[in-house]
């Protein structure tokens, strides 16, 4: 099974929002939300909560591709998360996510008995390529007990 495959499968509002997961790998997570009129805003592109669950996702599927090996002994949760909407989006639009650390500093630091800090750098965008959001969630693998 596939990051995205699971993704789809554990998390329901990815489901719901007709979430493409199109590259889960540790270096970029790259997910699509289809142009659907459902989730419109009142000027006609995806409204801005869909557009934040498209983005965390991506952060998600990265950290999920990126420490999937440390989930016997650790859980990924996100922090917090700060969006800055851009330009006008229209259409469907992609989102892609970089780890903004080192994946061996983060797993020296859990090695180390800590609780690793880490942010994931998003962005939003439409068709044409213009960038239309771009969000950071800073997650945490929290030790299991």
């Amino acid at each position: 099974m596939t990051v995205g495959e699971m993704l789809v499968a554990t998390v329901p509002m990815a489901r719901t929002l007709n979430l493409a997961f199109l590259e889960t790998t540790a270096e970029r997570a790259v997910v699509r939300l289809p142009d659907q009129a459902e989730y419109h805003n009142h000027v006609g592109g995806p409204h801005a909560g869909a557009m934040f669950t498209l983005a965390e996702s991506a952060s998600g599927a990265i950290v999920i591709a990126a420490f999937g090996d440390q989930l016997t002994r650790a859980v990924p949760l996100a922090v917090k998360a700060e969006i800055g909407y851009r330009k006008l989006a229209m259409g469907e639009v992609t989102a892609t996510a970089t780890l903004g650390r080192p994946v061996a500093d983060v797993v020296a630091e859990l090695d180390a008995g800590q609780r690793p800090e880490f942010p994931v750098a998003v962005e939003i965008r439409r068709a044409d390529g213009a960038v239309t959001g771009e969000m950071t969630v800073v997650w945490t693998l929290r030790p299991n007990n």
